[in-house]
């Protein structure tokens, strides 16, 4: 196994002092099935105390965050941005080891997250409210104000990425954070915390409390001092998160997954076509939320579409991150565990794996692989179309018209994504209205990271938005006022 780069203490970050726990946690190098280092384990003590910071943060009572204007703030996430780039190596490698993820992909996830802090930096001295014509003796305005203390709960797939897109846009906005990462990954988050202290963060303003989600997370949903929270995850523990939210009527942003299709029509460009939608599958080893999992193929394009995914699938490789192969590892023996009993049952209810990549020779004994596949031969209905199996695995059903291909990308409780590929204007615009979803993209799929783009779903896969404008708006809240002036 590589050795790891240098690493962030082994705490928590608390009002701006790392703070050691009573207990760790061991963390594993999912390419390689051992342990690569150990990280705090957060209880309730810890959380409370994080909230308690920020809450001071934000009042003014820990350092002078309450006193700093929307420009103060844009010009430190502007030059946080350039922090993170100037760490991107180191960032990057720990990204690759904690995640298992090939390097090209971790490289582009710290991208990523410094250009979520550049957005927001653009962003945070440009939220305005509007006047509203009343009547003649009156002057009516909005303006947008911050929560206050925003936790964020975020998960192991993307922890460089989402650090960006819920930290950058809750300062943005003038809130402060409580952060509790993934147990399985988290090295860069807390690297990234690091960052922050050195940049001259006030004390407070950003806290981070590594643990498990049973105990540190459970803890911080349930805090009566939080004004907002963010959560990324399953749908089954978002709604244990929600409702300990509710509680105190704390409103929250949701996203929970998807079960995303990639609708071919006839007419479509195949090999643009095509290359997304392996891409759309295979990155981060289909642990990603928003992975193209479902291909939805038109009939008299059958045959040819799926000739050219036994051609690309039996070519791609599975290796450890530092390998940058094709595929890296799930991120842990369970989540193996779990995909490979969903694939077995699929197995036994006759459904034909028509193409599936191979494990790089030298690849890691240890690490936790399964390999690309493409299942064919689905009955309606069956789970694998349904469920999320959050692994490099492409479902193919086929369609004869508009109709049932909308009805086939519809036949799921999940609602985040959808791919159309079609050089049918109208058909463009009536697929895109018809699909349950929170984005659709047209003749591509992900238009390339998305960040300025509004993000999140409907249905089990949550509500709320994030990323874009609409992502910073979701971190305030609408004051309106009202002058009577006559």
């Amino acid at each position: 196994m590589p050795a790891l780069p240098e690493m962030p203490r082994h705490q928590a970050l608390i009002g701006g002092e790392w703070v050691a726990t009573r207990e760790t946690l061991a963390v594993e190098a999912p390419a390689w099935g051992e342990t690569l280092t150990r990280i705090a384990r957060g209880q309730a003590e810890e959380v409370d105390e994080a909230v308690q910071a920020a809450g001071d943060a934000f009042a003014g009572r820990l350092g002078n965050w309450s006193d700093w204007s929307a420009r103060r703030r844009s010009e430190w996430l502007l030059a946080f941005a350039a922090t993170i780039e100037a760490d991107h190596q180191r960032l990057a490698e720990l990204e690759c080891l904690d995640t298992g993820k090939p390097m090209t992909q971790a490289r582009g996830d710290i991208t990523a997250c410094a250009r979520y802090f550049r957005f927001y930096g653009g962003a945070a001295d440009k939220l305005h409210g509007e006047t509203i014509p009343f009547e003649n003796d009156f002057a009516v305005m909005t303006w947008r104000e911050p929560f206050g203390v925003c936790a964020q709960i975020i998960p192991w797939n993307y922890p460089a990425q989402i650090f960006g897109r819920c930290v950058a846009a809750a300062l943005a906005a003038g809130n402060t954070v409580v952060l509790k990462p993934a147990e399985e990954a988290c090295l860069s988050v807390l690297r990234l915390a690091e960052l922050a202290t050195q940049a001259g963060l006030p004390p407070g303003v950003l806290n981070v409390v590594p643990g498990l989600g049973r105990e540190a997370g459970a803890a911080l949903a349930a805090n009566p001092h939080i004004d907002h929270l963010s959560f990324t995850g399953s749908p089954e523990t978002g709604t244990l998160v929600a409702q300990a939210a509710a509680v105190h009527h704390v409103p929250v942003t949701m996203e929970l997954g998807g079960k995303s299709p990639q609708v071919i029509f006839a007419d479509a460009d195949l090999d643009l076509a095509l290359e997304a939608v392996v891409r759309g599958i295979i990155q981060n080893a289909g642990q990603t939320c928003s992975a193209g999992s479902r291909l939805l193929v038109q009939r008299e394009v059958a045959e040819p579409v799926l000739a050219r995914l036994v051609e690309r699938f039996s070519a791609l490789r599975c290796d450890a991150g530092e390998a940058d192969a094709d595929c890296g590892p799930l991120i842990s023996a369970r989540q193996r565990a779990g995909l490979e009993a969903r694939l077995e049952a699929a197995r036994a209810d006759g459904i034909r794996v028509l193409v599936q990549g191979q494990l790089a020779e030298g690849a890691p004994a240890g690490g936790h692989f399964v390999v690309p596949q493409v299942l064919t031969d689905i009955p309606a209905g069956h789970e694998v179309v349904r469920e999320e199996l959050f692994g490099p695995v492409l479902a193919v059903q086929t369609f004869e018209d508009e109709a049932e291909a909308l009805a086939l990308a519809n036949a799921t409780d999940f609602g985040l994504c959808a791919g159309i590929w079609t050089r049918d204007g109208g058909r463009q615009l009536r697929l895109a209205k018809g699909i349950r979803s929170g984005q659709v993209f047209v003749n591509n799929y992900g238009a390339a990271g998305g960040i300025e783009l509004p993000f999140g779903g409907v249905g089990r896969s949550g509500h709320g938005r994030e990323k874009g404008f609409e992502g910073l708006r979701s971190y305030t809240r609408l004051k309106t006022l009202a002058i009577r002036h006559g």
